[in-house]
């Protein structure tokens, strides 16, 4: 669909005048373009169609973004040194004062200044860099510690709920809307054997021995920007920073950090977890928490990244199933491709998973 991106980008109150806007990044749910202004002296801008089907209350996700980042904003001007714009998203008011906007058909639209000269990668080729990613979103949770005010609403419900990912699962799989049950029968079997082990956390939580505290939820690592010199930079794509378990925030980070292919491999004896990776992004992510955590949850860090992955994994095959309603898809068997290759990265897991606990003792 074509936007008019300079009508959309003159509603809000920006600094500089609209040159063009092309689409930007490779994000799954919303519709993203970079917007570059005529002025070499003022800033450019990210602009962003929000997907309102997934997103059902954008008011509610909007006041989440508004509250963190000024919250982020007010503790790194406190820090001597510190690049506010680069370092932190800032979002940039609608002429109504709202911090985003609904078009003539209906779109809901935000704007965040441009991070300038950021570095950003789906596949991460060194311990230094694995180190920095585990820094940003140490030092991400660590600032939001003791954000004041009520809890933040809850974007996406029960998001990374296993337990209700896995009854959607088997729901999905009753209806088999499309016909495709028959055709994963294999990878089915092979998730949900492994089900009752993935309550886990969820345990821990509600029998109190784990804090639910404010988490990113989506810390994959393409939402960790790195500086030119590869230095951990800013964490963005804020659309599920809510109430969480750390183990979330770490979980998806190794998935990502530690995964020697991408996301979607179809060739699956490239996917494993490379140890070294997940050791460095500890060290940099304990370095940052340390002092914040509880035991417990120090204890079940090595965890974390299976039941992540996992996680994933059974949302793509559930969408698979369902008939790829959620993330983007590039071709017919997209979300299976992704579906088999996080099943692969979760054996990677599973036999490396003393190792993993060694790790982390060491590092505690």
């Amino acid at each position: 669909m074509n936007y008019d991106l300079k009508e959309i980008f003159e509603c809000f109150a920006a600094d500089g005048t609209y040159l063009s806007g092309e689409p930007y990044g490779s994000g799954h749910i919303h519709d993203t373009f970079l917007v570059e202004t005529r002025e070499s002296d003022k800033d450019n801008y990210i602009l962003q169609r929000l997907n309102n089907k997934i997103f059902k209350n954008i008011p509610a996700l909007q006041q989440n973004i508004e509250r963190v980042t000024i919250h982020l904003r007010n503790k790194l001007s406190a820090v001597p040194g510190s690049d506010i714009k680069r370092e932190c998203l800032i979002l940039i008011p609608a002429h109504d004062g709202k911090s985003w906007i609904i078009d003539k058909d209906g779109n809901f639209w935000r704007m965040y200044i441009f991070i300038s000269r950021h570095r950003s990668y789906n596949i991460v080729d060194s311990p230094d860099k694995a180190f920095e990613g585990g820094k940003a979103i140490g030092r991400f949770q660590a600032m939001l510690a003791d954000m004041p005010g009520e809890p933040l609403n809850e974007t996406i419900p029960r998001f990374h709920d296993i337990e209700n990912r896995l009854d959607i699962l088997e729901r999905t799989i009753k209806a088999n809307p499309v016909g495709r049950v028959a055709s994963v029968s294999e990878e089915i079997t092979q998730y949900l054997s492994r089900g009752e082990e993935m309550k886990t956390i969820l345990k821990l939580g509600r029998a109190g021995k784990i804090p639910l505290r404010i988490t990113h939820n989506d810390t994959k690592f393409n939402n960790i920007l790195l500086d030119e010199n590869d230095k951990a930079l800013c964490v963005i794509d804020l659309d599920t920073v809510m109430p969480g378990y750390v183990h979330y925030d770490f979980g998806d980070a190794i998935r990502t950090v530690t995964n020697t292919a991408a996301e979607d491999e179809k060739e699956l004896s490239k996917v494993r977890m490379d140890i070294s990776l997940f050791k460095a992004y500890a060290r940099g992510y304990l370095s940052e928490t340390g002092k914040t955590l509880n035991q417990v949850e120090k204890e079940y860090l090595a965890f974390a990244p299976k039941l992540i992955t996992y996680t994933i994994g059974i949302r793509f095959l559930t969408d698979f199933i369902d008939g790829d309603n959620y993330f983007k898809i590039h071709h017919e068997f997209h979300n299976l491709q992704r579906t088999r290759a996080q099943l692969k990265l979760v054996m990677s897991m599973e036999e490396q998973y003393g190792e993993m606990q060694k790790i982390i003792s060491d590092l505690v």
